[in-house]
């Protein structure tokens, strides 16, 4: 289920105030194929080990958060660094 437009305009990653938009498929494809490769790491170094079903992604692209049941978790330590996926 898509993200509330309203909510979307009021989030903002709380690491670095960017808004966010929805992962588009070619995007979360390319993090769960690094998650199912064993490539990623949250920001807090803990392992990801389960994929996105969706996912915000910061306005520059540098960060991802997950969403869990059409809850955003914008937690600082559980985003996930893009740089870690190739070709982001």
């Amino acid at each position: 289920m898509p993200i509330d437009r309203k909510l979307l305009e009021i989030l903002r990653c709380p690491a670095t105030k960017q808004q966010v938009f929805p992962l588009t498929k070619q995007q979360l494809t390319a993090i769960n194929q690094s998650i199912a490769a064993g490539d990623l790491v949250h920001v807090d170094g803990s392992a990801i080990d389960s994929p996105l079903e969706e996912g915000l992604v910061t306005e520059n692209k540098n960060r991802v958060y997950r969403i869990e049941q059409d809850i955003p978790v914008m937690l600082e330590d559980e985003s996930i660094l893009t740089d870690q996926v190739e070709g982001f």
